[in-house]
């Protein structure tokens, strides 16, 4: 990556326009003129779509479109247009804006592998929609390693804070959007083993953990009861744990999943690997939901991404549009700025 700026541009994606993204971000931008960020903010979206809605909640929508010769250390907020194929109606999802949604996504990533952007925070976007128009998609995770040409990423999720130490609770997933039944196929040696690498790696990297400690759930309840309720703990993890041990990674497990997160273990560590999406996050959501925030671990860049979805019923809503919360976008955005300063130089 090339050496980050004093003041870094950060790229902001839309997410689905018929959802809560563009009040967010108007809300972001409003915070920002009184309270600046140390950093340069691009939103990627419907220019005329952001003004409204922004216009909608008496903010002022006045930001200059995205120039990249702009004064490097500025930070304004611009507008980087992307303009949609069909008028938004908030809370109605339209697959025809879908190319428009997946476009702001691949520009910012572009921008990011570029060095034009340090890092890249996206709103949520309606996986089903961009599906519904033909485009296969699963997330924002799988589409930013294709783009990356990143064979293996982790999902992470930070928030909350863990007993007296105020240390962010930080759950990273060995699987992530997949079925439940999916799960146990695709958890195998070889996966786990580069999930824990790129985890173990940029603990120490982005996050500046010398010696990160990791817990390592087990898959099956009570981490298979020595076998008992299932073999991938015997098979799988524990001679992946081994192994990595050996080569001075600091792990402990595999942990009973309904145990790990008891607040005196969560002390003992850094991040808590679950196996699958619905291991972790609920824990994570309940100690944080509102302002954690979901980083893709393993990219040649910094994303960051709010941890909630599209609200589209809160959208359809203008009054309860009004009062939805910012603060996890805040909080994405605050990450962002501070793993792009610890970035490689």
């Amino acid at each position: 990556m090339n050496a980050m700026i004093s003041t870094p541009t950060i790229a902001i994606t839309l997410g689905e326009p018929a959802g809560i993204g563009p009040e967010l971000i108007a809300r972001l931008a409003e915070q920002h003129a009184e309270y600046p960020w140390p950093a340069r903010l691009v939103v990627l979206g419907d220019r005329a779509l952001i003004a409204a809605r922004a216009r909608s909640l008496g903010i002022a929508a006045d930001w200059p479109p995205y120039r990249l010769e702009r004064e490097p250390d500025s930070n304004d907020v611009a507008v980087w247009d992307h303009p949609l194929a069909a008028a938004v109606v908030p809370g109605t999802v339209d697959p025809r804006n879908a190319p428009a949604i997946l476009a702001t996504l691949e520009h910012a990533a572009q921008g990011c592998l570029a060095g034009s952007f340090a890092a890249v925070v996206t709103a949520p976007v309606h996986k089903a929609v961009i599906n519904d128009a033909g485009i296969p998609f699963t997330g924002h995770t799988e589409f930013f390693a294709a783009l990356a040409a990143t064979e293996h990423v982790v999902m992470m999720l930070v928030g909350g804070a863990v007993g007296d130490s105020r240390r962010p609770l930080r759950v990273a997933l060995a699987t992530t959007h997949l079925s439940l039944a999916r799960v146990p196929a695709a958890l195998t040696r070889e996966s786990l083993d580069t999930t824990l690498r790129i985890l173990h790696a940029d603990l120490q990297r982005k996050f500046g953990l010398a010696r990160p400690r990791i817990a390592v759930c087990g898959l099956n309840p009570h981490a298979g009861e020595g076998g008992h309720l299932g073999l991938e703990e015997q098979n799988i993890i524990a001679p992946v744990i081994a192994a990595l041990a050996g080569a001075g990674l600091d792990l402990e497990g595999p942990l009973p999943a309904d145990t790990v997160f008891v607040p005196a273990q969560l002390e003992r560590f850094d991040c808590v690997l679950a196996m699958y999406h619905d291991q972790g996050l609920p824990v994570l959501k309940h100690a944080s939901f509102g302002h954690g925030v979901n980083v893709t671990l393993g990219l040649p860049f910094v994303r960051t991404s709010v941890d909630h979805g599209t609200a589209l019923d809160l959208a359809a809503d203008p009054e309860r549009a009004r009062t939805a919360d910012p603060g996890s976008l805040f909080a994405a955005l605050d990450l962002a700025i501070e793993l792009a300063h610890r970035a490689p130089r």
